[in-house]
């Protein structure tokens, strides 16, 4: 056929496709549609008879399959299925579940120790929608349990833990518990730990957000996230639909590259824990510092609960120079081997000064009452060598 048309259209059309083997790694699917055999299987796909690929933000075969691998990671070894979407950000991937499953009037109950940008897509985008957001202490079983048994209108209960940057935890089994009994819905960012770390599945959580952009990718080479839930009908139905509808879907090159990443999951999240709770005891011993936050030391409030809910205590930290706001500042600019950057969850050690950085324009009062002072210091530890962080660290506290 090729000898038959013209030269232009030669240069235009797809030549068959020579596949005789399949791929040995997932291959990358970078096309907006796909074609059909005949317009009969094109009609069977639209009303939904047969199974197949329409439109790259309907769905992709390479965004699908890093889905699926994400849904066996959180339900590995737990004898239950769930259902995975992949979206171009774990901000649009909370978003997507708040569009699906709240409507005006209802309410959002979470922490106030939440992910900043968690609370601002609460608060400045949702709020003025009809949808608002009631902050409490997690941990008072009591009053959230008498907060949604007297306000039918709080329809979800979305936390962290460990939460960003204490690394505090909350009770993931006794909150899902009490959610079931009033037949609301749980759902948890578990971007620090992984599936490797922690299922919430296991603890009855309903859906489980990722910033795969963090430490499922691993690379800092993407950003993207998913969302995943035991609902398997309800992520195929409304979820989907708003997620296709809404045009938050991820793009093939970026899950190509989480599933890249993924490939080592196992052995980074082992030596991110091991490198953190070394630097970790090096810090709780340190003159110029007062406090470290981090659940792998026993000296951390929620030690017990994190070991509970925790295979190990991942690679996040966080920790408090005696001399304030200035001392802050000094470190971070005698930081030689680490990286200065206001994101975690990458292969090399990332250090971040909230009070002078992520949480600047916020006010000092609103810092205070979630644990950020003037001098904590923010570490995502990386898998180099734990000496040579070790070493940075020390010659910046001198």
């Amino acid at each position: 056929m090729q000898d038959k048309i013209g030269f232009g259209s030669l240069c235009v059309h797809e030549l068959p496709s020579k596949k005789t083997t399949e791929s040995h790694v997932l291959p990358i699917y970078a096309t907006s549609s796909f074609a059909f055999e005949s317009i009969n299987q094109g009609i069977d796909i639209f009303l939904g008879k047969e199974q197949g690929h329409v439109y790259s933000r309907y769905g992709n075969p390479t965004v699908e399959a890093v889905a699926d691998k994400i849904a066996l990671l959180e339900t590995h070894g737990l004898n239950m299925e769930a259902k995975a979407i992949l979206f171009s950000s774990g901000m649009s991937a909370i978003a997507t579940l708040i569009m699906a499953t709240l409507q005006s009037g209802d309410k959002i109950l979470t922490q106030g120790n939440l992910y900043g940008g968690t609370t601002e897509l609460f608060t400045k985008v949702f709020q003025p929608l009809g949808i608002e957001t009631i902050l409490t202490d997690l941990k008072d079983l009591n009053t959230v349990e008498n907060i949604i048994k007297n306000d039918t209108s709080v329809r979800m209960l979305y936390f962290e833990t460990p939460a960003n940057p204490t690394m505090a935890c909350v009770d993931m089994e006794a909150l899902a518990d009490i959610t079931k009994k009033y037949n609301r819905i749980s759902a948890v960012d578990n971007t620090f730990c992984t599936p490797y770390l922690q299922q919430p599945f296991e603890f009855g959580v309903d859906y489980i957000v990722h910033s795969t952009t963090k430490f499922l990718n691993g690379h800092g080479n993407s950003i993207a996230g998913a969302l995943v839930g035991r609902d398997v009908d309800m992520m195929k139905g409304k979820i989907w639909q708003t997620m296709k509808l809404a045009g938050t879907n991820c793009n093939p090159w970026d899950a190509w590259l989480i599933h890249n990443g993924m490939k080592t999951l196992e052995l980074r999240m082992d030596r991110h824990s091991q490198n953190a709770l070394a630097i970790a005891q090096f810090l709780e011993q340190h003159p110029k510092v007062s406090k470290v936050n981090y659940n792998g030391l026993s000296s951390h409030p929620d030690h017990a609960l994190a070991k509970k809910q925790m295979r190990n205590f991942g690679g996040m930290l966080s920790f408090e120079l005696k001399d304030g706001l200035q001392a802050g500042i000094d470190f971070m600019n005698k930081i030689r081997f680490c990286t200065l950057a206001p994101t975690l969850g990458d292969v090399d050690t990332l250090i971040l000064h909230p009070a002078s950085m992520s949480h600047i324009n916020i006010p000092k009062e609103i810092r205070l009452q979630n644990g950020i002072t003037d001098g904590l210091v923010r570490l995502s530890v990386g898998i180099e060598n734990a000496e040579d962080i070790i070493a940075d660290l020390d010659q910046a506290l001198a």
